[in-house]
């Protein structure tokens, strides 16, 4: 669980505009635990969501020197072995939302 939270919130430190941190929110609904990191950059339009998941994707962001896309990709495989699912939404306001959810009891 830690690799996919530093992933996640690596990448939404690295999209979010000065002055606006990323967050990380934490809640259960019923047996599931879910997690959010939210940031305020500029989003991924939804039609692409699902691309950013695909190993070696960077979705035109030709900075090099932070990573070879495979990032998004094991941690989605890594909570997904853990019993969960790794999806993106849309961040109120503009931005993008990472949804971790797991059965409650299965991080770790």
């Amino acid at each position: 669980m830690e690799r996919v939270l530093v992933n996640l919130i690596a990448n939404a430190l690295r999209y979010s505009p000065p002055g606006r941190p990323p967050m990380v929110t934490g809640s259960s609904h019923g047996a599931v635990v879910e997690l959010r990191v939210i940031d305020h950059g500029p989003g991924i339009p939804a039609d692409r969501w699902e691309d950013v998941f695909l190993p070696f994707q960077r979705l035109g962001d030709g900075d090099n020197h932070t990573g070879v896309g495979l990032g998004l990709a094991l941690s989605r495989g890594l909570t997904e072995a853990m019993g969960g699912t790794l999806t993106p939404d849309e961040t109120p306001g503009g931005g993008l939302t990472m949804i971790v959810a797991l059965p409650a009891g299965a991080a770790g």
